[in-house]
């Protein structure tokens, strides 16, 4: 296990202009060949919190899972962001995990904003994702999954945790207390990508992008109010010497999640 470079990806969306905001993430990480093994985008990366699903929606051989191919390919870097996708007559809120090599794997939203109306637009996942990647073990997740500890808690099975977002400034707080407990319990690394600016819903969005560290509540990167392309190193020998030295993981409760 080796140290991992991640570089996150803080943008303002054009809401509901796939083709722009993918030309416009392109401009943002077009140098980074070499400098990074992970790229990180927000939640709805390519229209905004959208519940359009309908007229907005793609399939996993459109233009944005192509996109995110052929990129990942380019950088020699996994890309990894949630976009709308139909599949069977069904609308997920899908975040794609795309491998430098072209395959991929995904993980659909569960915990679905319904007070937002997302739980109408669309279908809830049913399985948590783990990635192996370049030695670290990965667990990706979408904004309003953050307030739900039990769906990340971890069963040893992953190093680090990473989420998504669209997440208003109205809950900033919010956002930034439960991240930090979510590093805390579950002793690993917390890689955080929020959007900025405004939508057509008057809804602000402040960022607050972060890294925090495994074991020491320390906040290694925080970006707010602005983009910003960030990269920042994890490192493998922190994560094992915080687990050796309080390896509390030990004592977890077991449980099983009855749908």
């Amino acid at each position: 296990m080796q140290d991992l470079r991640l570089t996150l990806v803080q943008m303002d969306i054009h809401w509901q202009q796939p083709a722009k905001n993918r030309e416009k993430v392109a401009g943002q990480i077009k140098s980074l060949t070499g400098q990074t093994d992970l790229i990180i985008l927000p939640e709805m990366f390519t229209t905004g919190f959208s519940m359009d699903a309908a007229t907005q929606a793609e399939n996993m051989d459109g233009e944005t899972v192509t996109w995110m191919r052929n990129w990942a390919r380019q950088l020699g870097a996994a890309i990894t962001g949630s976009l709308i996708i139909e599949e069977a007559g069904h609308y997920y809120n899908r975040l794609v995990w795309m491998a430098p090599d072209g395959e991929f794997q995904a993980y659909d939203k569960r915990h679905l904003f319904a007070m937002a109306g997302e739980d109408a637009a669309y279908t809830r996942g049913q399985d948590r994702l783990i990635v192996n990647y370049r030695g670290w073990r990965i667990c990706p997740l979408i904004c309003y999954d953050l307030r739900f500890p039990v769906w990340a808690r971890n069963d040893d099975a992953y190093d680090l945790l990473i989420y998504i977002a669209n997440w208003p400034d109205r809950r900033a707080y919010d956002w930034q207390t439960l991240l930090r407990a979510r590093a805390i319990e579950n002793q690993c690394y917390v890689a955080a990508v929020n959007r900025v600016g405004e939508d057509v819903n008057g809804l602000h969005y402040q960022g607050d992008s972060c890294v925090i560290d495994p074991g020491w509540r320390k906040v290694l990167y925080q970006q707010s109010q602005q983009e910003a392309v960030q990269t920042i190193k994890l490192s493998a020998e922190q994560l094992q010497r915080v687990r050796e030295k309080l390896p509390f993981l030990a004592d977890r409760d077991e449980f099983v999640i009855v749908e």
